[in-house]
């Protein structure tokens, strides 16, 4: 037989505490997290994909159940019928891509930005509109921008961070 992937269920907020008592009995396990920006500089800044789970490659014949069943941080074993539910190679692979992209799409979208840049709104009522970037506002995830519209009087406006992008100068 050969090893399958089977999901798992931590006990509560022990995610991270069973896939590395897995890594120490040598099981291939995956815990995908996404990158979070907390406003707590204390706080986690990964958190799980699926809170109280995670996945692990087992093979019955050389992994017998009882050797994970008393796992420091387990629950179970995701079940139908009384029999494991094993989760198809293709599965997982799509899902480590989908928490790859989503964490590359959760970097700071004001990286960079320096007071005075040229920004476009992307998104919102003011979608469309050139401003002029002024400062990052609580936590980052809102921005203070300028806008110009008559002539030379300037707007303040707060925007979401992601609903702005730096506009690139035409050569």
């Amino acid at each position: 037989m050969t090893a399958q992937w089977y999901a798992l269920q931590s006990k509560p907020n022990q995610e991270q505490l069973l896939w590395y008592q897995l890594d120490l009995i040598d099981v291939e396990a995956y815990l995908p997290r996404l990158s979070v920006r907390p406003t707590n500089p204390r706080a986690r800044t990964l958190v799980p994909y699926f809170p109280g789970y995670l996945f692990a490659r087992l093979d019955w014949q050389t992994q017998p159940f009882c050797r994970l069943a008393w796992l420091p941080g387990m629950q179970r074993i995701v079940s139908f019928g009384g029999e494991p539910a094993s989760l198809p190679e293709h599965l997982i692979a799509a899902l480590r891509a989908r928490v790859e992209q989503a964490n590359l799409e959760r970097k700071d979208p004001l990286a960079g930005l320096q007071s005075g840049d040229r920004v476009r709104v992307t998104a919102g009522p003011f979608a469309g509109y050139e401003a002029i970037f002024d400062t990052r506002l609580n936590g980052g995830e809102r921005a203070r921008v300028l806008l110009s519209f008559i002539a030379s009087l300037q707007v303040s406006l707060e925007v979401p961070a992601a609903q702005l992008e730096r506009v690139r100068l035409r050569r």
